[in-house]
């Protein structure tokens, strides 16, 4: 049965029983609803006995204000609504619950913080295509898993109790708070006992990645050598195939903590180290005297060790890209977006934190070093890896997403290179954007949720 969005109408009780539902008589007849029966109404972990009342010449829904308060809808939402006559049920929806690390309660125009504007793009999102959304932390999960303490948006921001969602949308940036008990205990409890999709449900850290994508001969090719460091032994070994090696924390982000190791004439090594002002260098005699001075820092992080890869630069600043690759209407992986990164003066790490400046894949790739008759197949063999790591990730990893971050490197012969898989892509509000406008990778979210909840 197709689903059909329409708006809500909230009735005051002297005017609408709360087990009535009232809905226009055309749409009854098209689809064979019974009239004054009882039904079971679902609105993601809600239950509620209704009866169906016809109404002529009405495109929309009338429910009370009981009803509603269940529901935890505001006035003038927008819903989608499908009739399963098997069942005879009439399934509001979808409803999706984004979990976020925080809220600022005392701040009731920034209640998200930097993600706020995120936030009011997904609502107009959600609006436009008849999905209901809310946005609630760890803090707000409760002991019944039914239901939930959340945020909603009406006319501005307001706290609301809503039924546990169809489909939920990790956007925990925080691996503690993902780990905590109550959070494992909720995303098994939505799973089995309402069937919810829960994506994007894991961070993924580098080695779990790359030895997972190693079993995968389709995409061999992009990987470069990548093993968990395991001391000095696995130092020398990489250092003895490869002049520059990368040592990566592997549970890192933004580029913090990597450290580049380089072989230089006479048998000495240099560490560079990304910092906040720029990189900082030390020379070591040996590659023991340079294991020394790390191994403190090895025993308290565990790293990532990675063949160095001669990417390509402009003005002697390296470049890599970043892919957001998302699942469709369909279900499918596409690529939303694909933009260059370059390297901040006096750094080697390409990350905004570190002063790198975004530019679009072709600006990039026409001002970089790689030779000028490989620069036009660059755009669409980034998407082409894009799609098959995505792909990769998905057979390979046990977990469910339905956005990654990939980003990808171009070595100086035209070679793509995975670099890294990021299940947490940024939505800080640091991309303008005009008023009313939603971007692309917003609309994915909602089209996705539409496509897992049957919407």
């Amino acid at each position: 049965m197709p689903s059909k969005k329409l708006k809500i109408q909230i009735m005051s009780p002297n005017l609408l029983e709360s087990d009535y539902v009232v809905l226009g008589d055309q749409l009854i007849k098209q689809w064979r609803i019974p009239v004054h029966h009882r039904m079971q109404l679902v609105f993601g972990s809600l239950r509620q006995t209704v009866r169906v009342v016809p109404l002529a010449k009405f495109d929309g829904i009338r429910i009370s204000q009981q009803l509603a308060a269940q529901m935890g809808v505001q006035p003038r939402a927008s819903l989608r609504l499908t009739y399963r006559p098997h069942s005879t049920t009439l399934q509001f929806g979808p409803l999706l619950g984004v979990l976020i690390s925080k809220d600022y309660p005392d701040s009731p125009e920034r209640p998200f913080g930097p993600i706020t504007m995120f936030c009011k793009e997904l609502v107009n999102a959600c609006q436009l295509q008849g999905v209901y959304v809310y946005f609630f932390t760890t803090d707000q999960i409760g002991a019944n898993s039914s239901s939930v303490s959340a945020w909603v948006y009406g006319d501005g921001w307001k706290k609301s109790q809503v039924p546990a969602a169809d489909v939920f949308y990790n956007r925990l940036t925080s691996r503690k708070l993902e780990n905590k008990p109550s959070v494992q205990h909720f995303l098994k409890e939505v799973k089995s006992r309402y069937g919810s999709h829960f994506f994007n449900e894991k961070f993924l850290d580098k080695t779990e990645v790359f030895d997972a994508l190693s079993r995968d001969f389709s995409i061999s090719k992009y990987l470069p050598e990548s093993y968990a460091f395991q001391g000095l032994q696995t130092l020398k070994a990489m250092c003895a195939k490869h002049p520059v090696v990368f040592l990566k924390p592997i549970k890192g982000s933004l580029g913090k903590g990597i450290i580049r190791v380089s072989r230089l004439e006479g048998g000495a090594f240099q560490t560079q180290t990304a910092q906040v002002g720029g990189t900082r260098r030390q020379v070591y005699p040996s590659l023991a005297k340079l294991y020394t001075a790390l191994s403190g820092k090895m025993k308290a992080t565990r790293y990532q060790i990675q063949q160095g890869l001669s990417l390509i630069e402009a003005d002697r600043r390296p470049i890599d890209f970043r892919a957001l690759v998302q699942k469709n209407l369909s279900g499918n992986w596409n690529v939303t977006s694909i933009v260059a990164r370059t390297a901040g003066g006096h750094h080697f790490v390409s990350n905004l934190a570190r002063g790198g400046s975004l530019s679009t894949v072709k600006e990039a790739v026409l001002k970089s070093s790689l030779p000028s008759g490989l620069k036009g197949t660059i755009p669409s063999k980034l998407r082409k890896a894009a799609l098959y790591i995505a792909d990769a990730v998905d057979h390979q990893i046990p977990a469910h997403f339905g956005e990654l971050g990939i980003d990808l490197a171009v070595d100086n012969a035209g070679h793509i290179w995975l670099l890294e898989v990021n299940s947490k892509p940024s939505k800080n509000d640091n991309t303008p954007i005009g008023v009313g406008k939603i971007r692309p990778s917003v609309k994915q979210v909602v089209e996705y949720t539409r496509y897992l909840s049957g919407f």
